[in-house]
């Protein structure tokens, strides 16, 4: 890893902030480096309130769309709410679904299916719609670029509503709203949200013709702060409001399918990390092994028994889904070796067996070992289908963009894509791409970054330090969970690797004269040698709780250590 240290602001700023605030340098420092600068903004960022949500209205068409609902409503029309089959599209189609039946029937939701139908709004979805007499269907976390499919449903007489928080192409589809912050002509003043936050808007605007609060929509934010975890958005504004009350929500009182699938777990107070790797990827099974639809059954199923019965086999998916990627990233290495390819700029593999379902997560998987743009690929059809991952700091969605020539369809972002070629031209998209970000990546984000906000003396770990610092959660892009580094940290003597195959580091540090503190480095086990015989190092680390035994114990999580 390359460690590097964010800038420091100046110490003026430091001082003035640290005054206004009764805080230290150090957290002073963190705060500035968020863009926090005065004491307003500091409350609204440790004092997260739902006053401090945008009006729905804001957002271009919001006026249009709910006049159409409205319009659905009072005409007795059949409302079809369509999403993608991940976290972010099923707990979207669950919370607008979830609200519009607590007063109205004719509500029916969709999930393409991934392997049947691909991402994003389908011509088999519409043709349900029609078949089935939806005069309007409510596209979210999808549908920004989906012309030919808008106007294929408007001549079959259907509407469309996009809630979607996607980049736009040069031209938007000829539905009746389009609600994405990302639009040019839309001033909606933050445009991070996820599409279930869009979602929530809607939803917002839509209380407020029936004389309702925010308060009446705080049972919805545990899919909003669901979504918002595993959609990895930024963690700043409106998010982080959501993320912060959608958290109250999961710990206090969730719906019964998000209780299915934590009520056993031992840890009581859950934190966003818990959702990322507990809740989401459980959600995500069911649209990856078999159908998002069992998702959306879970996240607004109201009966617990029955939701205990979704979730037990919900949990069927995941333990497959497991499987699965461990095999493929085992398979995929191999043939990253076998190809002598480990010294290229991309990694490119393809295997037409491998499970369509898992090959974005293998390919975050195969970055762990090769840090460096990914595509897995995987046959669908007569076609080949993959998913993209890059690196930090470097934009896959541009570097494909340079390939489109070689590519069917492709669509996604700065850090993860998708698409489709046709065999004949695997091999030259696959030179072609490896070409690209040769010529374009710095060479530095070949090899991951630590990232350290500050320097700091472990007698500055006090309790109030450690206090404020859990303030800084919910923890996510652009408001990371602080990294520290301590210079002349040395073991007691009781360090050792542990785990199964002593993959990780257990030790008891101090630094100078001060107290000894318990830490921990997962994946560290290999580093046991810089900590021999109380040899003085430098520990980057995450100041953490550990809970064990109904004991809260301070511990540091550490990042990376070295002489």
């Amino acid at each position: 890893m390359r460690w590097t240290l964010k800038p420091k602001p100046k110490e003026e700023k430091i001082n003035e902030l640290a005054a206004a605030l009764q805080v230290s340098g150090t957290i002073a420092s963190l705060l500035l480096q968020r863009g926090i600068s005065s004491f307003e903004e500091a409350r609204q960022f440790f004092r997260p309130s739902l006053n401090d949500l945008h009006d729905p209205y804001l957002m271009k068409d919001m006026d249009k769309a709910v006049a159409r609902l409205e319009k659905a409503i009072e005409k007795e029309e059949n409302i079809l709410v369509f999403g993608d089959y991940d976290v972010d599209g099923t707990t979207a189609v669950s919370l607008v679904s979830g609200y519009l039946k607590s007063f109205y029937p004719n509500v029916a939701t969709y999930i393409p299916d991934r392997y049947d139908e691909g991402y994003g709004v389908s011509f088999k979805g519409i043709d349900f719609a029609d078949d089935n007499g939806f005069s309007l269907i409510i596209a979210l976390d999808c549908g920004i670029k989906s012309i030919n499919h808008v106007a294929y449903a408007k001549e079959k007489n259907i509407d469309f509503i996009i809630g979607d928080h996607h980049r736009p192409g040069d031209q938007l589809p000829d539905a009746v709203a389009i609600l994405d912050p990302k639009r040019e002509d839309c001033d909606y003043p933050y445009d991070e949200l996820c599409g279930c936050g869009i979602g929530f808007k809607l939803i917002q605007a839509l209380a407020a013709n029936r004389d309702q609060t925010i308060d009446d929509l705080i049972p919805y934010l545990d899919l909003v702060a669901t979504a918002i975890a595993a959609d990895i958005v930024p963690m700043t504004g409106e998010n982080r409001v959501l993320a912060h009350f959608g958290l109250q929500v999961i710990n206090s009182d969730p719906r019964p399918g998000i209780k299915a699938m934590t009520h056993q777990l031992k840890k009581k107070t859950l934190d966003i990390t818990d959702v990322v790797f507990i809740i989401a990827p459980r959600i995500n099974a069911a649209g990856r092994i078999k159908h998002g639809n069992h998702a959306v059954e879970l996240l607004t199923e109201f009966d617990f028994e029955q939701a205990q019965q979704f979730a037990s086999e919900i949990e069927a998916y995941n333990a497959e889904r497991k499987d699965l990627d461990q095999q493929i990233t085992k398979e995929a290495l191999n043939q990253i070796k076998e190809n002598g390819e480990q010294n290229r700029f991309t990694s490119v593999v393809f295997q037409e067996t491998w499970h369509k379902g898992v090959i974005g997560i293998v390919a975050s998987r195969l970055i762990e070992t090769y840090y460096r743009p990914t595509l897995v690929f995987t046959k669908s059809g007569d076609k080949y289908a993959a998913s993209a991952r890059s690196v930090k700091g470097f934009d896959v969605y541009n570097a494909l963009e340079a390939c489109a020539e070689h590519l069917e369809q492709f669509g996604g972002h700065m850090y993860a894509a998708g698409m489709t070629l046709k065999p004949e031209n695997y091999a030259a998209f696959k030179e072609a791409f490896e070409k690209v970000v040769k010529e374009t990546i710095a060479p530095e984000l070949l090899q991951p970054e630590l990232s350290i906000d500050a320097v700091v003396r472990f007698e500055e770990i006090t309790p109030k330090f450690t206090r404020i610092l859990k303030q800084f959660e919910p923890c996510g892009p652009q408001n990371m969970t602080p990294v520290f580094v301590s210079n002349n940290v040395f073991d007691t003597g009781y360090g050792k690797p542990m785990g199964k195959e002593e993959e990780h580091l257990k030790l008891f540090v101090r630094q100078n004269n001060s107290e000894g503190i318990p830490a921990i480095g997962f994946g560290l086990g290999n580093k046991h040698e810089i900590v021999k015989n109380k040899q003085p190092f430098e520990a980057a680390y995450c100041i953490d709780e550990n809970e064990w035994n109904d004991k809260i114990e301070l511990q540091l999580r550490l990042k990376d250590i070295r002489n």
